[in-house]
C-alpha cells in the first residue's frame, strides 16, 4: 500500500504509507459449518462444534437429522453469532453447498439430483422454497420449486 509522491521529475521528497486494517469476512458460513462436519466425520469424530450459527444453517441440520445422517444438534446462544453443537453418528459421506443457489423447477429436479448425488436410492439435496428450506422429496410432493442449497449423502 506505499505510494510516493513526486513533485519535480525525478526527486522523491516523501514516502507516505497508508495501512489500512484488512479484516477476513465470512463469505458463506453454511460452507463452513458443512466443511466441519464433514472433516470431524472423516476423522471419526463424535461431536463436532460449529460457529457462528444462522437460520439456514439449522434449517439444513434439521433436514440432516430428520433423515437420520446426524444424531442431536444442540443450540448454544452466547448472545454472538451463536454455536451448534452436532452428534455426529458416522452416516455422512459427503455434505456440501451449491454456489451460486440456482433457480430450480419442479421439472429439473429429478435431473439435478442425478448430476450431483451418487444413487437414486440415497441423498438429499436441499432447497429453499417458499414453503421453508426442505429436501427435494418434500419439495417434489409439495409440488413447488426453488434454489439449491446444498447436498447430503
Amino acid at each position: 500500500f506505499g505510494s510516493r509522491r513526486l513533485d519535480a521529475p525525478g526527486v522523491s521528497h516523501c514516502t507516505s504509507l497508508t495501512l489500512r486494517e484488512a479484516k477476513m469476512v465470512k463469505i458463506s458460513v453454511l460452507r463452513d459449518c458443512l466443511n466441519g462436519i464433514q472433516n470431524a466425520e472423516t476423522r471419526g469424530k463424535r461431536q463436532v462444534l460449529v460457529r457462528p450459527s444462522s437460520k439456514v444453517i439449522i434449517k439444513f441440520l434439521q433436514c440432516m437429522q430428520k433423515h437420520g445422517y446426524i444424531g442431536d444438534i444442540e443450540i448454544v446462544d452466547d448472545h454472538r453469532a451463536g454455536k451448534v453443537v452436532v452428534d455426529l453418528i458416522g452416516r455422512i459421506n459427503k455434505c456440501g453447498v451449491i454456489s451460486p443457489r440456482f433457480d430450480v423447477c419442479i421439472g429439473d429436479i429429478e435431473q439435478l439430483a442425478s448430476n450431483i448425488l451418487p444413487s437414486r436410492q440415497f441423498g438429499h439435496l436441499v432447497l429453499t422454497t417458499p414453503y421453508g428450506i426442505m429436501t427435494h422429496e418434500e419439495a417434489r410432493r409439495k409440488h413447488t420449486g426453488g434454489k439449491i442449497v446444498g447436498f447430503f449423502f
